[in-house]
This record gives C-alpha cells, sequence and structure tokens, in this order.
C-alpha cells in the first residue's frame, strides 16, 4: 500500500510498505477513504517531537472502511463505515472506565519511555512518536485499529467524509477545550490561535453559550474566517493584552484558551533558546494567556506543549486563582454527542477545508499547510486519488 512516511526534519515522503495485519483479536483493518493532515503533525514535520523513527507512517486523523476484524470484535463489521479517534484506548481499565481515555494504561507499549520523561504515560496515538507507542498512523491507504471495539464511531447516516472527518480530532478537541472552561451566560472567552483547532473551540464556546468570543490571530484569512464564525478578531501583532483589558473593561477575558501550543511565534528569546536547544517548546502564547485571564478565570491549553519551557509566569496565575485546564483530548467522549451535533445540522465541521489533494501530493501538502501558502486552513488527502 502506499502511505506517508517520516525521514526527518521537513522530510516526508510517499512510499510503497506492507500492507497491516490483524496483530491482536481485538483489532480491525480499515480501508483509509479520507485523512487530514493536524497542526500537530506539523510539531513532528519540523522535528519537535522526540523518539520518530525514520519510516514511520503518519497520521492521526482518518476515517475508512472495517475490511478485516478480528475474532474478539464485536461491535464492527467488515463494510462498516467509521470515524477513528486518534487516541488509542482499552476500555477496560481504571482510566478509561471513568472517561479518562487519553489516560488509558494499557494501550502505549512504550510507556517506560513516556515515564522518564513524564512521571506516568497517557494513551498511544496514530502516528505520533514511538514515546506514543509508534503506532502507524493513518495517512495511507490502509491502518490497523487496535481496541477496535472501544474507539471507531460508526458513520450510518449519508454524511459526507467531509463533515464526519475532523470527530477524529480537531472537532472534540476544540469543544472539549471550551467545555472545561464551564462557560457561564455572559462570559467572554479569548481564542489565541485561529487554525483548525482554534476554529472549532470559538464555534463550540458559542454553542456552549459564551456571550462574546475574542480571537487572536495574525493570518487575515484564518481571522476572517474565525468572525464568519461568530468571533470579534484581533490581530496578534496589537497589544493583545491592552486590547483584552479595553475589551472586557479592564476586567479580564472569563477564560483564555491557548490553541497554539510549542510552536507560537512572537519572541526571539524563545526562538533562539529553542534552536539552542534550552528550551522544548515556545511559550509565548501561553504567558500572554496567563497574565490576560482575570483573577479567578480558567486558562484551557488545547495546544500542544512537548516538554521543558521557561519564563511561564506561574505566579501571575497563582496570584489571580486561576484553574489551568490541559491534556490529550478524551475523543472517544466526545464522539457521539459531536456526531449528533452535526447529523442535526448544528454545525458542519467541512468550513475548515481549504485544500483537498490526493495522497500521493502529500509532500507539497505538507509544506503548504506548514508554511500557510495559498491560504491554507486545512488540508484533506484522498489515498485512493491517482
Amino acid at each position: 500500500m502506499k502511505a506517508v512516511c517520516w525521514y526527518g526534519k521537513r522530510d516526508v515522503r510517499v512510499e510503497t510498505v506492507d500492507d497491516p495485519s490483524l496483530l491482536n483479536e481485538q483489532d480491525a483493518i480499515v480501508r483509509v477513504t479520507s485523512t487530514a493532515i493536524c497542526g500537530s503533525d506539523c510539531h513532528l514535520y519540523n522535528g519537535y517531537i522526540p523518539t520518530m523513527e525514520e519510516g514511520d507512517i503518519l497520521g492521526h486523523e482518518f476515517m475508512g472502511e472495517v475490511v478485516e476484524t478480528g475474532k474478539e470484535v464485536k461491535r464492527l463489521r467488515v463494510g462498516d463505515r467509521v470515524v477513528v479517534p486518534f487516541t488509542i484506548s482499552c476500555g477496560r481499565c481504571h482510566y478509561c472506565q471513568k472517561g479518562l481515555w487519553s489516560c488509558c494504561e494499557n494501550s502505549n507499549p512504550n510507556a517506560r519511555i513516556a515515564e522518564k520523561m513524564n512521571g506516568y504515560s497517557g494513551a498511544a496515538a496514530f502516528g505520533y512518536s514511538h514515546m506514543m507507542g509508534g503506532y502507524a498512523g493513518g495517512q495511507a491507504q490502509f491502518v490497523r485499529v487496535p481496541y477496535a471495539d472501544y474507539g471507531p464511531i460508526k458513520i450510518t447516516s449519508d454524511l459526507k467524509d467531509d463533515q464526519v472527518l475532523f470527530l477524529s480530532d480537531i472537532f472534540p478537541t476544540g469543544y472539549m477545550a471550551a467545555e472545561v472552561c464551564d462557560i457561564k451566560p455572559g462570559q467572554v472567552v479569548a481564542v489565541w490561535g485561529c487554525g483548525p483547532v482554534g476554529q472549532f473551540v470559538i464555534r463550540s464556546a458559542i454553542l456552549l453559550g459564551a456571550e462574546k468570543v475574542i480571537a487572536i490571530d495574525r493570518e487575515p484569512v484564518r481571522l476572517k474566517m474565525a468572525e464568519a464564525g461568530g468571533a470579534t478578531v484581533i490581530s496578534s501583532d496589537d497589544d493583545v493584552h491592552e486590547m483584552l483589558n479595553h475589551m472586557t473593561a479592564g476586567r479580564g477575558p472569563d477564560a483564555c484558551i491557548d490553541a497554539v501550543g510549542l510552536e507560537s511565534h512572537g519572541s526571539t528569546y524563545d526562538a533562539v533558546k529553542q534552536t539552542l536547544k534550552l528550551e522544548n517548546d515556545r511559550p509565548y502564547v501561553l504567558r500572554q494567556a496567563l497574565r490576560a485571564c482575570r483573577k479567578g478565570g480558567v486558562v484551557s491549553i488545547p495546544g500542544v506543549y512537548g516538554g521543558f519551557i521557561d519564563k511561564v509566569p506561574f505566579g501571575a496565575a497563582f496570584a489571580k486563582g486561576l484553574t489551568l485546564k490541559m491534556g490529550q483530548t478524551h475523543v472517544q467522549r466526545y464522539l457521539a454527542p459531536l456526531l449528533q451535533l452535526i447529523e442535526d445540522g448544528k454545525i458542519d465541521p467541512s468550513f475548515v477545508i481549504s485544500h483537498h489533494m490526493p495522497l500521493r501530493e502529500a509532500p507539497a501538502a505538507y509544506d503548504i499547510f506548514t508554511e500557510k501558502k495559498e491560504d491554507c486552513t486545512k488540508v484533506v488527502l484522498n489515498p485512493n486519488e491517482g
């Protein structure tokens, strides 16, 4: 089969690799019909995530048709059309049973690597480093799906792939980031980053009752999309703290959401330290969010951070009594309710797509998406075209 393989910083290739096979009776094999490039794939592409190996198959946003199942798979049948969460979870451990799917204790065969760095390991993920399990990703024609009874959601309606594909990651990620802010009527939410996750944060915050959502970015096309989604927009090149202060009558936003993560722009200090490997991540946006948030407010962090960060104003968080919320998304928790919102016509996630490209053009697609060329907001790859 054809698959998108990682070979180093800014080096991805479409190669012919072995088809996946069942390794466990709880596995399923899915023929991928649509797969997307996520903003967090760019962290791999740019070389910021450790424990990648040459030839690793990328991709954690995908859907398709079940073509084979293990003997212990009960919920899925050959021919089912499914969306697969990026988190791989066993469904049976202490954390899965509590709905904390991204904290699964059993799915990461390389847990010891994560434990050395983080103390404990979370769930594994498709196509996202060996520290996260080393599983082959879904930017391919076929993919093996472990614990198949506890991840994929069946799509039984005639909704198009573009409308449901993002249940695999960015829609639940954006929704959870807003939900954990416990938004009340009349509240103001500020969102840094109007990329794909930020766009779903904005729309989710409005669905959850925010009176005003203020979106912050510097890319005109993304600001325009945020505005179309109901946000008031400001440029990240302006004095963000001063503008938020003015727009909230001197109080600050009730919730501040960092949908940018480890590759934020704006600080030469961070850029130099990251280049010299004296700091893993560039937390410029996180610093702004912690300072801008009102006293007693919530800072939510769906943007990915990979390691150690410097000069984060933790004293500000303490002094203001902030609540910090973060972590990988418990995707399985949100699949059914968010699919219902799509089926009810409350939201059509396909709005975020700017590019459809065949899988064979993945190297160009990564470049276009990462560099924001051609007003790119989201790329969907077709593994079966060409």
